[in-house]
């Protein structure tokens, strides 16, 4: 991880229009603005991913290992793998996104600090 800078990581599922929203309009500027280190993770899929630990497991898998149930859902990670903000879950709120996201980066941010 950049110092200071948190892990995002999202949570979609394929076809879900609120995690376009979020995917493209909020996380891709922040993306190619800041640097932002940002994974997304699917619900739904199979395909192995390595996790904090260096364990080889699936998509889906990891998702219920997080017991994450509503896409778009975004975590901030810090070091270690330890969560370091409150989730962000849901999109239903397009006007107020924006700054609920702001606010979870400011605490991730400040947690690392």
């Amino acid at each position: 991880l950049q110092r200071g800078q948190p892990l995002v990581v999202m949570v979609s599922l394929d076809g879900c229009p609120f995690c376009k929203v979020v995917r493209e309009n909020y996380l891709l500027p922040l993306l190619q603005l800041e640097g932002l280190p940002i994974v997304q993770v699917d619900m739904s899929r199979q395909q192995l991913l390595r996790d904090f630990r260096g364990q080889s497991l699936s998509h889906d898998a990891q998702v219920r290992s997080w017991r994450i149930r509503l896409a778009p859902t975004v975590l901030f990670f810090g070091r270690q793998g330890r969560e370091i903000a409150e989730r962000l879950i849901g999109a239903s709120l397009p006007d107020f996104y924006g700054a609920y996201l702001n606010d979870r980066l400011q605490q991730a941010r400040a947690a690392l600090s």
